[in-house]
C-alpha cells in the first residue's frame, strides 16, 4: 500500500496524510463482511462518491478541450473513459489488486484480478484521494491518468474491444465461440438502430443496441461478460 500512495503523492505533489481513508478504499466488501467490520469499513460508499467525482471531473475536462464537439460525442467520450474496462486497466498500472483487502471467498475465486472488482476500488481511490486532499488534487490525480485518453476517447479511438475480451474467455471456459445475431432494427433508414444478440451454446448471453451493427455486437458483449462474471462469482 505504501508503494500505492507514493505513486499517488508523486502525481498530484502532496502528501496524504489520512492513510485510513486509502485503506478504507481498498477495503472489499468481502473483507469487511467476514471481520465483522461495520458496512462502512467497505469501499462500497467511497465508490459510490468516487463515481460521481470522475464523472464530474471528465465531463468537465471533455467540455473545456473539445468546445466544437457536440454533446452526444461528448457522452460517447465520457461513457467510454468511464468504462469498467478502461477504469480496471488503470487500476492495474498502479497496481491496486496487490494491495486490496478481500475476504478468502473472493481471493480464491480470483477477485484480485477480477475487472468490476478492480475498477470500483479505483473509484474508490478517486474517492479517497478528494477528500484527503481535495478537489484540486483529484483533478491532477485523474487529469494525469487519462491526459493520453481524452483525444483517443473524442476521436472513437479508444475502442473498448469487448467482443475480442468475450471471445477469449468463452473459448477458454466453455470451448466454443459466441454467436451473434441482429434480432431487430428500428427507426428511419437514415438513422437505424440496431438491436444484437450473442449466444454461447444456444444460450442468449446479452443482448445490445446501437447505431451501426458493430456497436450493437459490443453492447451485447458487453451485458455477456458482465452476467460471466456475476455468475463467477458466485461459484
Amino acid at each position: 500500500m505504501k508503494k500505492l500512495i507514493k505513486k499517488i503523492e508523486k502525481i498530484i505533489g502532496k502528501k496524504i496524510e489520512n492513510i485510513e481513508i486509502i485503506e478504507n478504499a481498498l477495503t472489499h466488501t468481502s473483507y469487511a463482511n467476514e471481520n465483522n467490520l461495520p458496512h462502512s469499513r467497505s469501499n462500497e460508499r467511497l465508490e459510490f462518491l468516487g463515481d460521481s467525482i470522475l464523472g464530474f471531473v471528465i465531463a468537465e475536462e471533455l467540455f473545456k478541450r473539445f468546445p466544437e464537439s457536440p454533446e452526444g460525442s461528448l457522452a460517447k467520450a465520457k461513457a467510454i473513459l468511464a468504462s469498467e474496462e478502461v477504469l480496471s486497466k488503470l487500476s492495474k498500472e498502479l497496481k491496486i489488486g496487490d494491495v486490496l483487502f478481500l475476504g478468502k471467498g473472493e481471493e480464491l475465486s480470483g477477485g484480485r484480478g477480477r475487472d468490476s472488482i478492480l475498477a470500483d476500488a479505483f473509484e474508490a481511490v478517486i474517492a479517497a484521494v478528494y477528500l484527503a486532499c481535495g478537489m484540486d488534487a483529484v483533478k491532477k490525480f485523474i487529469n494525469s491518468l487519462f491526459e493520453h485518453k481524452y483525444k483517443k476517447a473524442i476521436n472513437e479511438e479508444l475502442i473498448i474491444d469487448s467482443k475480442t475480451k468475450l471471445q477469449e474467455l468463452t473459448q477458454k471456459k466453455f470451448k466454443v465461440l459466441p454467436k451473434y445475431s441482429i434480432v431487430d432494427q428500428y427507426g428511419p433508414s437514415h438513422n437505424l438502430t440496431f438491436i444484437a444478440e450473442v449466444s454461447v451454446n444456444g444460450e442468449v448471453l446479452g443482448k445490445g443496441s446501437g447505431k451501426s451493427k458493430k456497436e450493437a455486437e459490443q453492447k451485447a458483449a458487453e451485458e455477456a461478460l458482465r452476467r460471466l462474471e456475476i455468475e463467477d462469482s458466485k461459484n
